[in-house]
């Protein structure tokens, strides 16, 4: 199965840092370029494992996730529960671990996806490769801004006060 990541490291201690990565919208557009519209389904207030996320892209292109993992402040992970046909399945998460300076994160965002159909697998994951390493370098980016934003890192320090 494809996979393609991105890494950076942030000046802030890992809660902070994970809890930035958690930001709803409106917050969330104020630093992922990638997110036209995002918001929690069946009534859920905060992210949770177990949790399902409606996501409209920038693209256009929409789908509904599920939080499968959510261990504050090392991890996230997330699986497609629907979403565009050509993806057969689909996932993502975050990893924050210390980083070598005190007071800093390393973060990985890491997606993973099968294409379809099956014969057309090898151009599609070339191509998915290409497009979603573009799509996750810009996203990370985006997150190293949130993590100076002001307004961001009041909402993520109140969401990690909260639990």
């Amino acid at each position: 199965m494809p996979v393609v990541e991105s890494r950076l490291t942030v000046p802030l201690e890992p809660e902070l840092a994970f809890w930035v990565s958690q930001t709803t919208a409106p917050l969330r557009y104020r630093w992922d370029p990638f997110v036209r519209s995002q918001h929690l389904l069946d009534g859920a207030t905060r992210p949770a494992q177990g949790v399902r996320t409606a996501t409209t892209s920038r693209h256009g292109l929409r789908m509904v996730s599920r939080y499968v993992s959510f261990a504050p402040p090392r991890n996230v992970g997330m699986t497609m529960v629907s979403g565009p046909w050509f993806f057969a399945r689909f996932g993502g998460g975050w990893r924050f671990t210390p980083g070598a300076q005190p007071g800093t994160t390393d973060v990985t965002w890491r997606y993973n996806f099968a294409t379809r159909p099956r014969l057309l697998e090898p151009l599609a994951d070339r191509l998915g490769r290409w497009v979603l390493q573009r799509d996750i370098d810009r996203r990370i980016a985006g997150y190293a801004r949130g993590c100076s934003d002001p307004v961001v890192l009041t909402a993520a320090r109140e969401a990690a006060a909260a639990g």
